[in-house]
C-alpha cells in the first residue's frame, strides 16, 4: 500500500455530531475504511483542530490522550463518550524539529488530551481509537499564507504514514446559527449565505487559487458572516499546505445541518478524489 496520505480538512460542526452522526458522520466512517482500503492504515496521525488555540505551535507529546468535553449545555450522554489513544512522543518531536527547519517556533510539551474536534471525527473513522495520535497546537492569530507555510513544512511526514487531519467547520456563525434558541431544526433548508460561501470555496480551492483563498475576508462571499471569527477556517490551510507545491483541494463531502453549518470535507493532492463520497460533494448528502 502507498502510505502517502493525503492531507484532510474535516468539518465536525457541533459536538451533538458525535451522538448524532447525520451526513458528515457516515461520511467520517466511511473516509477512516476508504483511507485503510486505498493507501493502508495511518502510522499515526497529526491532528490540528479549531479547538486547540495556542501562541505559537506546540506539539501535545504526552504517551497517552484522553477525550476532553470542551463543551457545556448538551445532552449529558456526549459527557460518556469515550475516545482515549497512544500519543507519539518521538512524532511530536520530529514535527517540531520540522518547523523549526522552516524557520517557523515549535514548542513540544508532554501534555495530552484530544479536543471534540479531534475525537469527534476520529470516532467515526477509527472507531477503536487504535491510531496513535500528535495533536498540534496552532495560533488563531496567524494570517492564512502563514499556517499554509506551516503546512508545508509537515509535509514530509505524509511519505512516512503520517495523516494530517484538519478539523473545523466550512461555516461557523453559532449566535446566527442559535438566535432563536437551542431549538433549532438540524434539517432547517440551507441559507442562501451559506451556499454562496460553501461554493465559491470549493470553487477556488478546486483551481488552487490560494492567493484568493488566502484574502477570504475581503473576496469569498459573506465571510464576515459565516465567520465572526476564523479558528473553525484556519485549520484548512493547514492541511492544504501540507499536500504540497501546486496542490488543489476537492470538496470530497458536502452537507450542512442547521440552515447554516457547512459540514464539507476537502482532501488535498493528487489523491484526493479517492476520499470523495460518490458522486464527490453532492448536495444529496444534507441532513
Amino acid at each position: 500500500m502507498n502510505l502517502h496520505l493525503p492531507p484532510v480538512y474535516l468539518s465536525h460542526g457541533s459536538p451533538m455530531t458525535a451522538l448524532e452522526p447525520g451526513a458528515a458522520g457516515r461520511y467520517f466512517g466511511d473516509l477512516g475504511r476508504t483511507l485503510v482500503q486505498a493507501f493502508g492504515r495511518p502510522r499515526t496521525i497529526v491532528a490540528v483542530s479549531a479547538h486547540t488555540l495556542t501562541r505559537e505551535p506546540v506539539l501535545l507529546a504526552a504517551p497517552r490522550h484522553d477525550a476532553i468535553h470542551d463543551f457545556s449545555g448538551f445532552d449529558a450522554a456526549l459527557y460518556e463518550l469515550r475516545y482515549d489513544a497512544a500519543g507519539a512522543p518521538e512524532l511530536a518531536a520530529r514535527t517540531a524539529e520540522l518547523l523549526r527547519g522552516a524557520s517557523l517556533p515549535a514548542h513540544v510539551l508532554a501534555e495530552g488530551g484530544l479536543d471534540h474536534g479531534i475525537w469527534t471525527p476520529l470516532r467515526y473513522a477509527f472507531p477503536a481509537a487504535d491510531v496513535p495520535i500528535v495533536p498540534l497546537g496552532w495560533p488563531p492569530d496567524w494570517a492564512p499564507a502563514r499556517l499554509f507555510a506551516l503546512g508545508r513544512a509537515l509535509a514530509p511526514l505524509a511519505a512516512d504514514g503520517v495523516w494530517l487531519m484538519a478539523s473545523g467547520s466550512i461555516t461557523h456563525n453559532l449566535r446566527r446559527l442559535f438566535a432563536g434558541g437551542l431549538g433549532a431544526r438540524v434539517d432547517a433548508p440551507q441559507t442562501p449565505e451559506s451556499r454562496a460561501f460553501r461554493d465559491w470555496w470549493a470553487e477556488r480551492a478546486a483551481v488552487a487559487d490560494w492567493d484568493a483563498l488566502f484574502d477570504y475576508r475581503r473576496q469569498a462571499p459573506h465571510a464576515a458572516l459565516m465567520h465572526p471569527t476564523d479558528e473553525h477556517l484556519l485549520p484548512f490551510f493547514v492541511a492544504a499546505g501540507a499536500a504540497g507545491e501546486g496542490a488543489t483541494g476537492l470538496r470530497v463531502h458536502a452537507s450542512q445541518s442547521y440552515g447554516d453549518l457547512g459540514m464539507d470535507a476537502y482532501a488535498f493532492g493528487p489523491d484526493a478524489a479517492k476520499l470523495a463520497d460518490p458522486p464527490g460533494g453532492s448536495e444529496r448528502f444534507d441532513r
